[in-house]
């Protein structure tokens, strides 16, 4: 981490410190339904607090079009923020101008406040200078901890990084620090778990990653396209038939990266929860059937994979993992990545949406090394594009 500045490089004390932080959560009727987001900008937080540092949170919610609204206000958020860090959160109604001046103003050393919505501002995602120089005016240091936002070339991401002293955050620096130990300077073999629905929205990683791993391992609907640019049958399943030729050259490209795909799979002639199911080999989905997991003989060749591998990146699932029984693919083998990763044989790394899901309903995701609470940015990075936010913090 030594080409980033980190809170140990920062004198907080009776400081104003803008911290840009993860806060867009998923609510119903204003009220916080999982506060995973929350639990992961807790420790700068309170470090900020604790040294005495005057903590001004920064964050989007939602998509607001046109300036503000209620429905996108980050108010409700404040009250979550408060119970789980366990001190008070004023929320302040305006993210600049005399209103966030006077409240940070009256801030004392160890106060916690959190400024409205930034996307409230046009200024925010055209990284206008105008609103930079707005936001920058109110604070002495910059603390980014949002790495699901390093995507985006934005003023509470970007701009002022390059405008105030910029440091990552305690989150941000976990975040980089794993990522660098999965792709960047990894313990090979290398194995990657690449899943999800379609090819199409994900040709750019799968590009990257025949190029950086040694192992990639291709599941969910994707997987269908893949068989079916081998000539296999697919029956009903999800398939992208205009993307044979672009999955043949995905396998063709993989020179000594080793591509291993579904070799038996699990189907059924409805996508419902315990639809009537059967394990059939890859070479024998009838007409009427949709694949919607790999079967127990995929499942063993993963496993057999990862007890080679020092490195697992994975970016989504087997199957159908909402529906049961069409989860125990990636059940199994996230329980299995989990299990080596505790006894010390493996670093696995897992982010995405559906990922994150999948696997905390296997109950493995506290046995993963790192797993990343963001979607796009996570998967900008495995597909080895810069990151804006991230580059701004470098020395």
């Amino acid at each position: 981490m030594t080409q980033f500045r980190t809170l140990d490089d920062a004198d907080l004390s009776g400081k104003r410190v803008l911290v840009r932080v993860d806060l867009n959560v998923p609510t119903e009727n204003g009220r916080v339904t999982d506060r995973t987001r929350i639990a992961r900008i807790l420790p700068t937080i309170r470090e900020i607090a604790d040294k005495g540092g005057r903590a001004v949170l920064l964050a989007h919610f939602g998509r607001p079009k046109g300036g503000p609204d209620e429905k996108n206000s980050l108010k409700p958020i404040a009250a979550a923020l408060s119970e789980e860090l366990g001190r008070p959160v004023a929320f302040v109604p305006a993210t600049v101008g005399d209103i966030a001046h006077s409240a940070i103003g009256a801030m004392k050393d160890g106060d916690v406040v959190l400024l409205e919505n930034t996307r409230f501002h046009p200024g925010e995602e055209k990284n206008a200078a105008e609103f930079v120089e707005q936001l920058a005016a109110l604070g002495d240091i910059f603390v980014n901890d949002a790495f699901s936002a390093a995507h985006r070339a934005h003023a509470s991401t970007e701009g002022l990084a390059r405008r105030l002293p910029a440091h990552a955050g305690r989150t941000m620096q976990a975040e980089l620090a794993a990522l660098a130990r999965a792709l960047e300077r990894p313990e090979r073999p290398v194995v990657a778990v690449v899943g999800g629905a379609k090819v199409s929205t994900k040709l750019e990683l799968l590009g990257n990653l025949v190029t950086r791993v040694d192992v990639l391992v291709i599941g969910g609907g994707m997987a269908n396209t893949f068989l079916a640019a081998q000539g296999k049958a697919v029956g009903k399943s999800l398939c992208e038939h205009d993307l044979l030729d672009t999955a043949r050259d995905v396998l063709a490209r993989a020179g000594a990266c080793r591509i291993v795909l579904p070799i038996d799979a699990v189907v059924a002639s409805a996508f419902k929860a315990h639809a009537p199911s059967r394990a059939v080999p890859v070479d024998a989905v009838g007409p009427d059937d949709m694949i919607l997991d790999i079967g127990p003989a995929s499942v063993a060749a993963v496993k057999a994979v990862l007890e080679t591998a020092r490195t697992l990146v994975w970016n989504g699932p087997f199957g159908a993992f909402e529906l049961q029984p069409f989860d125990a693919g990636t059940v199994a083998v996230a329980q299995e990545a989990a299990a080596l990763t505790v006894a010390g044989k493996l670093v696995s790394v897992a982010g995405g949406g559906d990922t994150v899901a999948a696997l905390n309903a296997a109950g493995a995701a506290e046995g993963f090394t790192y797993v990343s609470t963001a979607g796009g940015a996570f998967l900008e990075w495995m597909e080895g594009k810069v990151l804006p936010g991230v580059e701004a913090l470098r020395r």
